[in-house]
Formats: structure tokens, sequence, C-alpha cells
């Protein structure tokens, strides 16, 4: 059928979107489809930024944005959707996302969840969605991402970058392989190289996250049968792409998740309370249990220490030769340190313990 046919009858509302209907897959029923879709998208940096550009502007329903972060000068170069003043301001991730996409596409109900992705977390954020999207820069939150879909039998997209390699690969639970069909444990720290180690170029990160988005398209659109079922592996520097057809013998035999039904990340069994975070010399430490402070009381108690910064979603300080970062939900980013004991030691003597 000539798509054109269609566009007498297209919804004034959906006529922006015209040039993507003309192509025949999607066609209007596809973007109705998109309209009514929900994603929720684990991380907005450099993948996630792309990822949350290309599907408001495609016309995804609901798009839920969580990250745990702030915007840094050296975003910049690579996170599409943030700018000096974010970086001034020192705005969290999401929320700076969150202001663009709103002005891109007010069709489009974004959510930003300023928040670390955790195993009490992610099904709250994960319950009325029919996709998730990894734009994290950790194998422990995909691990995560990876129990929880299959449990709940939800697709999940998997993307990575480091230098100018990447890859990338649709999970479809009860379908093919999962993450833990390719990798069984997350790599231990130091073992492999981080974008503070090996750097990241921008290029790199728009094809994965181009991959992954239309990816998320097909899927959310209807077409199912189009999507990859390859894990596709870009080494763009020497101009090589690789596409891995995974076998999944009695429906992932030997795979702790696929086939022995474990979920220690979901569970909480797994995963630390600390973090390390890749190329930032910064450690994020995630208190026991709910904090009893309010950030005007952080930002008061903090004051007089060294330089401040203060807005509704975080309070700054420099201290020590430390840079302290408090959110609203008690996690702090700790900069100037790459060890969980130092960086537990002045959460608890400025913030508390």
């Amino acid at each position: 059928m000539d798509p054109s046919a269609d566009q007498g009858r297209v919804p004034p509302e959906l006529k922006r979107y015209q040039r993507q209907m003309r192509f025949e897959p999607l066609g209007l029923p596809g973007q109705k489809r998109l309209g009514q879709a929900r994603v929720l998208l684990c991380g907005c940096g450099a993948l996630g930024t792309v990822i949350a550009d290309t599907l408001v502007r495609a016309g995804v329903g609901l798009v839920r944005i969580v990250d745990r972060d702030f915007v840094e000068w050296n975003n910049l170069q690579r996170q599409v959707l943030f700018d000096e003043e974010d970086a001034r301001a020192g705005m969290p991730k999401a929320v700076a996302a969150a202001e663009k996409l709103r002005r891109i596409n007010s069709q489009v109900q974004v959510e930003p969840v300023v928040a670390d992705l955790d195993a009490r977390r992610l099904p709250q954020l994960a319950q009325d969605v029919e996709l998730i999207l990894d734009g994290t820069d950790n194998f422990e939150t995909r691990f995560l991402i990876n129990d929880y879909a299959l449990k709940h039998r939800v697709p999940w997209i998997y993307g990575g970058v480091i230098g100018a390699e990447g890859q990338t690969l649709v999970v479809l639970p009860g379908e093919g392989p999962c993450l833990r069909c390719l990798i069984q444990e997350p790599p231990p720290p130091g073992a492999t190289p981080t974008c503070d180690t090996a750097g990241v170029l921008a290029p790199a990160v728009h094809v994965v996250a181009a991959l992954q988005s239309l990816e998320a398209i097909k899927l959310l659109s209807g077409n199912r049968q189009a999507v990859s079922r390859y894990w596709t592996i870009l080494s763009l520097w020497d101009n090589t792409i690789r596409q891995v057809r995974l076998a999944w013998p009695d429906q992932g035999a030997g795979c702790p998740a696929c086939s022995s039904r474990a979920f220690p990340w979901l569970e909480g069994r797994r995963g630390s309370r600390t973090a390390v975070l890749c190329g930032r010399n910064a450690v994020q430490v995630v208190p026991d249990g709910k904090q009893s402070f309010t950030l005007q009381e952080v930002a008061q108690k903090l004051q007089g220490l060294g330089p401040l910064l203060a807005n509704p979603y975080l309070v700054r300080v420099q201290v020590e030769g430390y840079e302290l970062t408090v959110f609203d939900d008690g996690r702090a980013i700790i900069k100037g340190t790459d060890d969980e004991q130092t960086a537990r030691s002045l959460y608890a003597k400025y913030i508390g313990a």
C-alpha cells in the first residue's frame, strides 16, 4: 500500500511526523502506536541524551528518564541535550534534559527522575513501561536491568561505548539470549577500559545510540519481526562493524537468569551502596535508610566551609580539596577520590552518619 494514501487522514497533531510516516513499514498505524508507547531510559549521559532526543522527536508517548548525576563541563563534548548554563548551574541531567525535550516536542510526556537506579527503585519506575533502554555507564546497573527484564518479560536494549568502539544488543526475554548469556559476571574494577583511560568520541556515541533508538522504534511501532537478533560490535576508527548471531541452545541452558531464574541484583543480594563513577575520580555514596535532612539544612550546615552552590535539586561544596554534591534523596557524589572508604568518611563527617 502506498503510504501517501493515508496522508489525507492524518490527524493534525500527527502532521509533524509526516516524513517519518512516509516510511512504509511505519506508516500511520505505527506512528499511532509510538504515540501510545511508554519507555524507561536508564541514564542520561552520552548515549541517553541522544536516545532521548531521538525518541521524543519520533513521538514516543512517554519517556521516563532516570539519572543520578549532574551536568559537568566535560559532558558537553558528547551529551547533546546540555549546554554551558546547565554546567554552570550544576543542573541534574534528568531535569536539564527534560527542559530541553519539552521545548522540542510538547506532545510527548517527559518524566525526569533524579535518583540512583537500584533494586528498590527500578520496579517502581519500570512497572508501566513496555521497553527499557540502557544509557548507563556500568555493568552493575545493566545486570539489574537484565534481572528485571527477564523476570517481568520486558524487552530492553543494551548499549555501550568506549573510545571509538561500541556494541549493542536487543534482549527479548523468552526469545533469545540475555546479557548474562554473554557475560556471566560484571568485569572486576580495572579490568576494562573506561572513558577516563580510553576516552570517548561523540560520533561513536551517536552511532550506537542511533542503533538503539532504531530498534526501539521497531519494537514500539509494532514491527517486532524487524528487530535485530544480532550482537552488533563496532570499531569505528578501524571502519569495522561485526554482527554476531548468538546461539540460544535449550532456551538459555547454563545461563543463571534464563534457565535458573536467578535474579540476585533485582533481589538486592548483589550490588553495592557505593559506586566508583566511570572516569570521574568520584564515588557515589548512598546512605542506608531514608535521610532525615532537607537540602536547606545541608546548605546551612556547609555554609562557610568553602565555595557553595545550591539549587532546588542539590547542594555542592568544595572542602579539603574534595567536591561534595548532595541530592535531595540523601545521596552524595564525592569528587576527588576513587576510594570508597574515603568517600564514606567524608560523607559521615560533613553530611551525617
